[in-house]
């Protein structure tokens, strides 16, 4: 390895690991998703895992066969913009009809009193819903999607740095160079993705959550929202 794919490599190991730690997108969404929708902590770093996995390998992919066929790098900078643009606003919508549904199911959850009279005059009152039939519906839809849209998600989304600091100086000198500082900035990510996840997973683990459980769904949906317009308008 000569000295340029060696400081490449570098760059890639630290750049793979401050992006991510500054891109709440690349964890915030297991962190919530995995504390409302009470995923294993196995379920939980999986799905991370394979989301990190999609989201590194496109833009490597896209890189790739960019050098390979000689696509300049300000037309590969551009089609990874517009992709971010794709994945922030899925983020937004995803986070948005989550906090719709979330919404409308504490709406339906929620118990009202009755009075009721008795013929000697005993009155007494007792709390009721109307939501036994069809308990969770929505909700269970949700847990059966969610990994998938994750997925879907985080393949659109682009790892903006990999490409033009990083890929495309390292095939300056050679492809396997290219593939070299690749390898690193993915193993990188993907790692950080699922050591913060861990970290909170674990944390939040030991802390009583139950007064707050009614409204995880909701907390989850909003921090996504939120998320996505963080990195829509502010460029996280």
């Amino acid at each position: 390895m000569n000295n340029s794919i060696a400081l490449l490599s570098v760059t890639a190991i630290s750049i793979g690991f401050i992006h991510t730690i500054l891109g709440p997108d690349h964890y915030l969404p297991f962190i919530v998703l995995s504390q409302a929708k009470k995923w294993s902590l196995k379920k939980t770093m999986l799905i991370t895992f394979l989301c990190g996995l999609g989201h590194v390998l496109s833009s490597v992919v896209l890189g790739l066969i960019g050098i390979a066929i000689g696509i300049s790098v300000v037309r590969l900078v551009s089609v990874e913009s517009f992709r971010g643009n794709i994945a922030a606003w899925l983020f937004i919508s995803f986070g948005l009809v989550y906090m719709i549904i979330s919404i409308r199911n504490l709406t339906k959850n929620r118990k009202h009193s009755h009075s009721h009279f008795h013929i000697d005059g005993e009155k007494h009152v007792h709390e009721h819903d109307h939501h036994k039939e069809h308990t969770h519906i929505h909700q269970e839809d949700i847990v059966k999607t969610t990994p998938w849209i994750l997925f879907l998600i985080f393949v659109f989304g682009p790892c903006e740095p990999l490409i033009p600091i990083v890929m495309y100086p390292a095939a300056e000198n050679n492809i396997s160079g290219a593939v070299i500082v690749s390898l690193l900035f993915s193993i990188v990510t993907i790692t950080t993705m699922m050591l913060i996840v861990l970290a909170f997973k674990l944390g939040l683990n030991k802390i009583n959550l139950k007064p707050v459980e009614k409204y995880s769904h909701l907390i989850a949906g909003a921090m996504i929202f939120f998320s996505g317009l963080a990195i829509q308008f502010l460029g996280l």
